[in-house]
């Protein structure tokens, strides 16, 4: 990604130094479990570890590649350079590229997960803060847009909060899936190198021993964990989305903070507008952008082919670090986010009363009213809010046939704010325990 959309942790997940490094370390305890074996010499694996220091010269490995045209051969020329070639004539004993590759991919996702985890504790805390902040913060529920009925913005924060919890579950179990490395040779059997090989290589990185590979490690694992990420970033739009929403002018029930200094148009000095929550819209296509390459990588011919290979070159960092900077940005959006509870009820009462109609609706039936009847009794009186924003209440008290039905007094009841909110707190128990 670019560096606009990233930052420094997770884009040196995926630097090429780090990837050699991981090369470097599979490699370096491969001939460590083969000499403890009794495969390989000691002092062959030994001699191995003294370049543990090294910093790896991409440039001279690409210099290589470009003769040889194959990465790990030109990793291997490059290690045995710091090594030397006698010492290291046993590093890659019975592995194929596949099993390096691999595992190294494993690791960096693995790693990445760990970072997106930490992120996703970041923005929850931030969400679970302004939930309960504005739990009896009264706001209009909209349903295609259009005024429905009363809501909390604590609830708002809540809803969200939930969906990235499920998220939440769902990273710790694509980590988990996507946390095993193969050491198993060429076509996976194991031929020419011990099962045990494989074994300490992966418990040395973290990783469990995959059960089954063939050439290469089942691409059905790393499908589900872009699918997951996808899923993330789909989270995080539908969150943008709703603040962009709550920021349009003619709501204003929330807003991106404006910091000094800042600048909402080159042309109309009176703009604020919704920038980070519009980026991050734009950054979950990109994240979701991986989803589909990774569920087609699935489907590989015999044992292995490499169409897998320049996708998750790409879609590995790029999807990574995006999710990265976005959930980061998202966290930041929601601890600074402005919001206005004095345009919430200017909002809802721009129709005034009209969010009751279903709970006089209710009431005539349960006063002997049949639905039909009841139903266009309180929708001739809503149309005429709609036409005239005249108030509702007014209308309904000023209707025989519904005054006959309900009395003024229960008209009155119906339109008490505290109706719509008495179960609050048992949604926030749900959501947030006791």
């Amino acid at each position: 990604m670019i560096p606009r959309y990233s930052r420094p942790d997770m884009v040196a997940i995926w630097s090429p130094e780090s990837k050699f490094k991981i090369w470097y370390e599979i490699e370096a305890h491969a001939c460590e479990a083969m000499a403890n074996l009794g495969v390989i010499p000691r002092e062959n694996a030994d001699a191995v570890w003294k370049a543990k220091d090294v910093e790896f010269d991409v440039a001279r490995i690409d210099e290589i590649e470009a003769v040889t045209k194959h990465d790990v051969i030109a990793f291997l020329t490059h290690l045995a350079e710091h090594v030397g070639s006698e010492e290291a004539r046993f590093v890659h004993q019975g592995m194929t590229s596949s099993d390096v590759l691999d595992t190294c991919l494993n690791v960096q996702l693995v790693r990445s997960a760990d970072i997106l985890i930490k992120d996703m504790e970041g923005l929850l805390a931030a969400l679970k803060k302004r939930a309960i902040e504005h739990k009896d913060t009264v706001r209009v529920g909209r349903s295609h847009g259009i005024h429905a009925e009363p809501t909390t913005m604590g609830l708002t924060f809540a809803r969200f909060y939930a969906e990235m919890d499920r998220n939440m579950a769902r990273l710790k179990l694509a980590r988990e899936e996507i946390a095993t490395g193969a050491i198993s040779g060429a076509v996976g059997t194991f031929a020419n190198i011990d099962p045990r090989v494989e074994e300490h290589v992966c418990e040395q990185l973290g990783l469990a021993a995959e059960p089954i590979s063939t050439q290469v490690i089942p691409r059905d694992r790393h499908a589900m964990f872009f699918a997951t990420l996808g899923v993330i970033a789909s989270s995080i739009e539908n969150v943008a989305v709703e603040i962009r929403h709550m920021q349009r002018t003619e709501v204003l029930e929330g807003a991106e903070f404006f910091s000094m200094g800042q600048k909402g148009s080159s042309a109309m000095p009176h703009k604020k507008n919704p920038v980070l929550t519009e980026n991050l819209t734009g950054l979950a296509r990109l994240v979701r952008m991986s989803v589909i390459p990774a569920m087609e990588n699935v489907a590989l011919w015999h044992e292995r082919d490499i169409s897998h290979s320049s996708v998750e070159r790409a879609i590995g960092p790029d999807a990574c670090v995006t999710l990265d900077f976005a959930l980061a940005r998202l966290t930041g959006v929601i601890d600074k986010m402005l919001v206005f509870p004095e345009n919430m009820l200017d909002n809802m009462n721009k129709f005034p009363g009209l969010v009751m109609s279903q709970r006089v609706l209710l009431a005539l039936t349960q006063a002997g009213v049949s639905r039909e009847d009841a139903y266009s009794m309180v929708q001739r009186n809503a149309l005429k809010v709609w036409e005239d924003r005249v108030d509702f209440r007014e209308l309904l008290l000023a209707d025989a046939d519904v005054v006959a039905a309900l009395g003024e007094e229960a008209i009155n009841e119906k339109f008490d704010m505290g109706y719509h909110t008495k179960h609050v707190d048992t949604i926030f128990k749900r959501v947030f325990g006791e």
